[in-house]
């Protein structure tokens, strides 16, 4: 047979020695106030500070029987002196000197009709409404209204505390989506204004690159043509990509269709390697072990990374290093101090936040970018990235 807990008589140590502690000094203040009156009205003043000890239990019936006390000693006081109370009596006060200790936690723990019941009893019989006087109705009022009123204008004070601050995180969290709106609208009106103007411009070079092959006799001009052409392709196809970043935010969600194949860097380093550029291509591990997005991110690593170096560092040897793993790919990209004076063209050209861009890229797929110089003059570009874009279900 399962035996049922018992709940416990404290609900802390902390109150447990607080109630020993109050029982103590009350016990001591009741031995000090008595003198050698009668031994019953000390008994049962004591008792009182003995029941402190079940306050955190039972505060009704503690409450209870120090209304009980208090009635005792009234009536011993006017109808049988010297029974509980000493002659003269040590004070006019009938209430236990345990009380405010006793209404504090009544107020605290038990709902507010029976506390205010008892209270009110015990504020009547401390301050004797039918005969008041300046020794016993001023006293009767702060052992038993005093406090239950303080204790009420705490309980308020932290509920308003409480709704003030769940008012101003609230109020944040409303900022938080308020901002992070903001930025999807801007990022779709982006996306939009890209898709529109951009888009339509690459068309037509499209278009106009493949009549100018068609219709040349050169062949240098045809080739020319089809290089513009499929430069331009390829372009129209990486701004689709870059939209679609745009729209969702670099979120992926589940289920979502098949990407397009990523480009390969060493497309790259063949076309810097064409216009007489040193670069060093070393590559590891399988690329299709990583997603084709998280692929795309690091081509444009290995891009953005050649094109500051032929703008900032003309000459100087680049190597290109990616690592493809199965957690993930590294890219590292280093080049050396120029060789030659750099165009004034085409190092001013750009907007100049082309590696602010590139770290916000990596950030959206989940990877972290490093970038700086080095002790030799010339720069490194590093970047980890995940396997897999973190979805909206693990992000959960």
């Amino acid at each position: 047979m399962r035996r049922e807990r018992v709940p416990a008589l404290w609900p802390t140590r902390r109150d447990g020695l607080w109630l020993v502690a109050a029982a103590v000094l009350f016990g001591a203040l009741d031995l000090l106030v008595h003198g050698p009156g009668p031994h019953a009205g000390l008994a049962v003043r004591l008792s009182v500070d003995v029941s402190l000890l079940f306050l955190a239990r039972f505060p009704v019936r503690v409450a209870s029987w120090a209304l009980v006390v208090a009635v005792l000693l009234l009536l011993s006081g006017q109808f049988a002196p010297g029974l509980l109370v000493p002659v003269p009596p040590a004070t006019h006060l009938a209430l236990p000197v345990a009380t405010p200790a006793i209404v504090t936690n009544l107020v605290r723990l038990v709902d507010g009709r029976r506390a205010a019941v008892l209270v009110g009893l015990l504020a009547a019989v401390g301050t004797r409404f039918w005969d008041p006087a300046w020794d016993t109705t001023p006293l009767g009022l702060v052992n038993t209204l005093l406090p239950a009123l303080a204790v009420l204008y705490l309980r308020a004070r932290g509920q308003l505390v409480d709704s003030l601050r769940e008012r101003a995180e609230r109020a944040e969290r409303e900022q938080v989506l308020l901002a992070e709106r903001a930025r999807a609208e801007e990022r779709r009106r982006l996306a939009e204004e890209m898709h529109d103007v951009v888009t339509h411009r690459l068309s037509l070079v499209v278009l106009h690159a493949g009549a100018l092959g068609v219709g040349s006799a050169e062949p240098a001009v045809r080739a020319a043509a089809e290089d513009i052409r499929q430069a331009c392709a390829l372009a129209l196809t990486e701004l689709r990509d870059l939209v679609g970043v745009l729209r969702t935010g670099g979120q992926v969600t589940a289920g979502a269709p098949a990407e397009p194949t990523a480009p390969d860097p060493r497309t790259l380093v063949d076309e810097a390697r064409a216009v007489g550029e040193r670069v060093s291509y070393a590559v590891g591990g399988v690329p299709e072990r990583v997603s084709p997005t998280v692929r795309r991110t690091a081509y444009r690593v290995v891009q953005e990374s050649l094109t500051n170096a032929r703008k900032h560092a003309p000459g100087g040897e680049v190597a290109v290093v990616v690592d493809y793993r199965a957690d993930g790919v590294t890219v590292r990209v280093t080049n050396g101090p120029a060789r030659r004076a750099a165009d004034d063209a085409l190092a001013s050209s750009g907007s100049g936040a082309g590696l602010l861009g590139l770290g916000q890229r990596v950030e959206l797929v989940g990877g972290a970018l490093r970038a700086g110089p080095m002790p030799d003059g010339g720069f490194r570009v590093d970047a980890t990235l995940p396997a897999y874009v973190p979805t909206r279900e693990d992000a959960g």
